[in-house]
């Protein structure tokens, strides 16, 4: 009897790592390694060491709907990172389930689209998508793709935070991109801190095409 208990608890903990396994692998591979494509889409804009962020008029001209009428987890856009060589799938929701598809957009009453000239966040988990996010410094570019239109960003500031801080998801009076994770990257468990990276819209490319 005591045998065939340990057998069992042995086939439960087999069964347990690989389904643990099988979702890290699946929420790491959602995040395309294409280092030639992610730096190609920087080349194709006016590179500069820093740049004033865009005129909030400005945005407002963009056709593109205003209005998300996505579903919870359903896919949305991208974002391309060319520092990392990554691109990324972006999902609508920042819930577990979705989470574990990738990059989430946050829907809140002080969060909006890029379009909308406000603060766009997204967040993903640190151990697989966002994993080597703290390479990144002040002045490097991320471009989110939605709708044919791509939003060029350059990072103004990262910084190190409570997982209980709520100054960080609130509105913003300039187009922003937030991207957050837990922290610290190689911490076993939950972790108890969160890592921010804030950027500035400084382009707007209409009618662009994904990078993917």
């Amino acid at each position: 009897m005591v045998k065939k208990l340990s057998i069992l608890l042995i086939i439960t903990g087999m069964i347990v790592t690989g389904w643990s396994g099988y979702e890290w692998w699946t929420q790491k591979s959602s995040a395309t390694f294409q280092p030639e494509k992610a730096q190609a889409i920087s080349r194709d804009w006016e590179e500069t060491d820093y740049q004033e962020t865009v005129n909030r008029e400005v945005v407002h001209t963009s056709d593109v709907t205003p209005q998300m009428k996505a579903k919870t987890g359903e896919k949305i856009g991208e974002l391309t990172i060319p520092q990392l060589g990554y691109l990324y799938p972006i999902y609508w929701g920042t819930d577990e389930q979705t989470l574990k598809q990738g990059v989430g957009m946050y829907d809140t009453a002080f969060t909006t689209l890029p379009n909308q000239a406000g603060h766009t966040a997204l967040a993903g988990h640190r151990d697989t998508v966002f994993d080597g996010l703290d390479q990144l410094k002040e002045g490097d570019r991320l471009y989110l793709t939605l709708d044919d239109t791509t939003y060029e960003y350059q990072i103004r500031k990262t910084w190190i935070t409570d997982e209980h801080d709520r100054s960080v998801i609130v509105k913003k009076n300039s187009p922003t991109l937030t991207l957050t994770t837990c922290y610290p990257f190689d911490y076993l468990g939950s972790a108890p801190d969160r890592y921010i990276i804030q950027a500035s819209l400084i382009q707007i490319n209409e009618g662009s095409d994904s990078p993917s």
